[in-house]
């Protein structure tokens, strides 16, 4: 596991020129209140609980959709062992030139595309599923038929034992997990800006097996 120094010190690294991430994040704010949600990044304590479950120990490779300036990123490339890689998926063509320039870690692959893709983004990164996947993605507000048509894509592509990670700020989101996974466990973080709902979709051997 690489220390916490030189996990920061990889993700660290800002061209001369490029936005802070809270610069960043609010000028992508101006531009896309829907799709950003939020006018600031999440709270330490929302990333500390949504990631408490993993265990780190079997994850070989973490999926995140809507990365963002990279809030959850440098929290999990720390967390992450040193032969697993982290995916991130964002249709803003804006964050993950970002997030390329300023995560320099070998373990982080920024993709410009959709999460309905998921499956297909995992396969050309040399994997057959992921371990977990992490969405903060605004469902209730994306185009008809694409919260769907992800859940359903994130569903297939994680392994038995693996999980879904939601974070929203509606509970209308457990509506689009509902259909794919039976074992959901929910808690809010109040200390965010704005309160936050927090599920965890559980793929099962049970589930993977019907599916």
């Amino acid at each position: 596991m690489p220390s916490t120094t030189t996990a920061a010190r990889r993700t660290r690294t800002r061209t001369p020129g490029v936005p802070t991430p809270w610069q960043m994040f609010f000028q992508q704010f101006l531009k896309h209140p829907v799709m950003v949600g939020s006018v600031v990044p999440s709270s330490d304590r929302l990333i500390r609980k949504m990631l408490g479950p993993v265990d780190w120990s079997r994850c070989k490779l973490f999926v995140e959709y809507g990365p963002g300036v990279g809030t959850f990123c440098r929290p999990i490339l720390e967390r992450m062992a040193p032969d697993a890689q982290l995916i991130v998926i964002d249709t803003n063509a804006d964050f993950i030139r970002y997030l390329r320039h300023t995560i320099t870690d070998p373990r982080f692959f920024a993709v410009h595309g959709s999460a309905a893709d998921v499956e297909r983004i995992v396969r050309d990164h040399g994997h057959d599923a992921a371990d977990y996947v992490l969405s903060g993605l605004p469902f209730s507000t994306l185009p008809p038929g694409v919260g769907p048509a992800i859940a359903a894509a994130t569903h297939r592509v994680i392994r038995p034992g693996g999980a879904f990670l939601v974070y929203q700020f509606s509970p209308r989101v457990k509506d689009f997990l509902d259909p794919h996974f039976t074992q959901i466990d929910h808690d809010m973080e109040w200390w965010n800006v704005p309160p936050a709902q927090l599920y965890w979709g559980w793929k099962t051997d049970a589930v993977a097996h019907a599916a």
